[in-house]
């Protein structure tokens, strides 16, 4: 049997995983002491292996005919999908453990709490709060301390995790503001499907107004926990993004039919490269 035909390849959406690289690259911009050997396997494991796992799993166990984050018209999934997710899980774990056995348990609690998320038997994605919780919470903040304490050269030591708490609350509010906005096309979908998402809680001008005190919320955290020059910096890379996004907004405001498909992929790609390339620039200057 060809597990690895076309469209299971297409709906692992490997691509979007420049959409989450900004929380790794945040992580590793603070860290000064970086293991560059195992800071390169953590980015290969999640980026290559976990992500796409989880993006494949998603789309087995929802279906969709409609556009999703990285795929306007995505094929239909199949069997395959599924054995090829968990041969991804599998080969991200293994690696894993080359890192650390607690590295490995904290990508095992992150695989199992993005599983209870699609699966049809817990499903948290139907749940507003809970399942917006468990996407921030494990995107933003455990994927954070996670790249940040077994990317250090250091032993590995509780207090590296407590000197991280501002920034990692900080990546938690970063993601907490665009995993909304990623939904707000997707309202009709999602009730055909019984998923109460936080953006169809909320409505179209709630998604924004919720998303603009995240936003507000990581700058104060970002104001405590960056050095003053970092935050300059980031403030500087961010004007793009808030210039689309408030050109979005304004639109989407005078007329629903922009919080469309292709204006919040327009949002995720300008926000993501300035993101990217800030916590790079924040790394090596």
């Amino acid at each position: 049997m060809n597990w690895i035909d076309t469209n299971t390849i297409k709906l692992l959406r490997i691509p979007f995983s420049f959409f989450l690289m900004p929380v790794f690259f945040f992580a590793f911009s603070q860290c000064p002491d970086s293991s560059l050997e195992n800071t390169f396997i953590i980015f290969f494991i999640l980026h290559l292996f976990i992500y796409p796992a989880s993006n494949g799993y998603n789309s087995f166990m929802d279906k969709d005919v409609d556009s999703i984050g990285g795929l306007k018209n995505p094929p239909m999934a199949t069997q395959n999908l599924f054995y090829v997710s968990l041969l991804f899980d599998i080969i991200g774990l293994a690696l894993s453990l080359y890192i650390h056995v607690f590295f490995f348990l904290g990508i095992l609690t992150y695989m199992l709490v993005s599983r209870a998320y699609s699966w049809k038997g817990i499903r948290l994605k139907k749940y507003p709060i809970i399942g917006f919780l468990s996407v921030v919470l494990f995107q933003g903040f455990f994927i954070y301390l996670l790249v940040y304490v077994f990317g250090s050269s250091q032993k590995f030591d509780f207090n590296l995790i407590k000197s991280q708490i501002i920034n990692a609350l900080a990546a938690t509010c970063m993601i907490g503001g665009v995993y909304p906005l990623t939904q707000i096309y997707q309202h009709q979908q999602d009730k055909k499907s019984g998923d109460i998402t936080i953006s169809l809680l909320l409505g179209i001008k709630g998604t924004f107004l919720f998303s603009i005190t995240m936003f507000l919320i990581a700058g104060i955290l970002l104001f405590i926990g960056l050095i003053n020059y970092q935050f300059v910096l980031f403030q500087i890379f961010l004007l793009p993004v808030v210039f689309v996004f408030g050109r979005w907004m304004y639109k989407s405001m005078l007329d629903a039919t922009q919080a469309s498909y292709e204006n919040m992929m327009i949002m995720n790609i300008t926000s993501a490269f300035c993101m990217n390339i800030c916590f790079l620039v924040l790394k090596f200057i």
